[in-house]
């Protein structure tokens, strides 16, 4: 995403258009605004390929390695590996979205604040 595209978010939802052109210049060029953009796609992008990862893996697993998926985890059990790593796969999801959560509240949120204290708003 591009730092113009991103802008009206810092803006508090405002449009370009209904913003002071040199107030958007200037929340562009804004060492915060540009830190803000870059960690916040760096990480989005981060968590995105790990989740691709984990379920790749799995669907490689049920491609390639069906014996393996059909192991019970435990003998007399009914449950299959399969059925597991399944289930660590959607949770991973979960995981992932929270992290991205905490880290949007936190960090990000806080970026967002000097920022607009900078700008005078």
């Amino acid at each position: 995403m591009s730092v113009n595209a991103t802008a009206p978010a810092a803006l508090g939802g405002r449009t370009a258009a209904g913003a002071n052109t040199s107030n958007y210049q200037n929340i562009l060029r804004n060492p915060k605004f540009q830190e803000l953009v870059s960690s916040r796609g760096k990480f989005g992008w981060t968590l995105s390929v790990l989740m691709l990862v984990i379920y790749l893996g799995f669907i490689l697993l049920v491609a390639f390695d069906k014996p393996l998926l059909a192991q019970k985890i435990a003998s007399g059990s009914s449950i299959s590996l399969g059925i597991v790593l399944g289930l660590g796969v959607i949770l991973s999801a979960f995981v992932l979205t929270g992290v991205y959560v905490v880290r949007a509240n936190g960090r990000f949120d806080d970026l967002t604040e000097q920022l607009k204290q900078e700008m005078g708003r």
